[in-house]
């Protein structure tokens, strides 16, 4: 692919978005997500899918602006759960500030819907996968478990309490994460990502292996979603496998781990938390910032000097 020095960030890093340099004081964010329904309730799912499409923003320090509809529905699906989907997503988008311009819909066997977004960062700002170096913090600011969760859900499996406090989870906008984040002084903020598909055990991986140190994380200080631990066993989905199989012989494992917790850091999440290191004089100020935000937190573990992509656990 031809080189084009306007374009600040791409694929290359496994990144959250992609990043295009307008001029010396702007630069476009880019991203798109979609999938199948995660919840019953056809506006939540809008919401939830709205929330999901805006994070990738937010985790490269950028504010969102405007977003296109992205769907694909049956010829025979009824139309006003389609009407509550797109109410749903339009509901999250205006709660962020950010504009539709329309969209695509397609004929699909099943139902899809999404977002194709489009933000604007500072240039000489932005978060990347790359930027962690050894003594960093690292922030988590969502619990775990959304997979695991949504799966028991689909086999009428999961207590009303575990869904209700995935649900609320997934609806929370990163907006005020972000802008908690940017209250701090430029270069605190060393790297950024929101937990996504990959779950925290490859979007950390990812970190460690783009910025060319480790991450140490404990899982003693990882947030589970309430329900989580005892759904998650019988409920793994197919992503959580695929999640633990590729990422895992870049992981090491040590302690006494419940399998449990261990199978929950590869759970793929939806409208997941951000993990942001943060360099460490800055970390009070950090968790300062979200606490006056109303943002929960938890200092889950620190990038550490050792071998690239090793992400230990204990």
């Amino acid at each position: 692919m031809p080189a084009d020095d306007r374009v600040l960030i791409d694929y290359r890093t496994s990144d959250d978005a992609g990043v295009y340099r307008l001029d010396g004081k702007r630069a476009l964010v880019q991203t798109v997500d979609f999938f199948t329904p995660i919840v019953d309730d056809p506006f939540a799912y809008g919401q939830i899918a709205a929330a999901n499409a805006l994070s990738d923003v937010y985790a490269m320090g950028g504010r969102p602006l405007t977003a296109l509809a992205i769907a694909g529905f049956p010829t025979e699906a009824d139309r006003s759960i389609l009407r509550a989907i797109f109410a749903g997503g339009v509901e999250k988008l205006q709660e962020a500030g950010v504009v539709l311009l329309g969209g695509h819909t397609v004929q699909d066997t099943e139902i899809k819907f999404g977002y194709a977004v489009t933000g604007e960062v500072d240039p000489d700002a932005v978060w990347s996968n790359a930027g962690a170096r050894p003594g960093d913090v690292l922030f988590l600011t969502k619990a775990l478990g959304t997979g695991a969760i949504a799966t028991a859900l689909k086999f009428n499996r999961a207590p009303a309490q575990a869904v209700e406090a995935a649900v609320q989870s997934m609806l929370a906008l990163n907006k005020q994460a972000c802008d908690a984040l940017l209250s701090l002084p430029r270069g605190a903020v060393r790297a950024c990502t929101d937990i996504s598909g990959f779950g925290l055990v490859g979007h950390a991986s990812e970190i460690a292996s783009a910025s060319g140190c480790s991450l140490h994380i404990r899982t003693a200080d990882v947030p589970l979603l309430p329900g989580a631990v005892d759904l998650v066993q019988g409920n793994t989905p197919g992503g959580g496998r695929t999640n633990a199989a590729y990422f895992g012989p870049q992981v090491s494992f040590a302690g006494r781990l419940d399998p449990a917790v261990v199978q929950l850091m590869s759970d793929p999440q939806t409208s997941g938390g951000l993990l942001a290191a943060v360099a460490d004089a800055w970390a009070p100020a950090a968790a300062q910032a979200f606490r006056e935000a109303g943002v929960r937190h938890w200092i889950v573990g620190r990038a550490i000097p050792t071998a690239v992509s090793l992400l230990v656990f204990d």
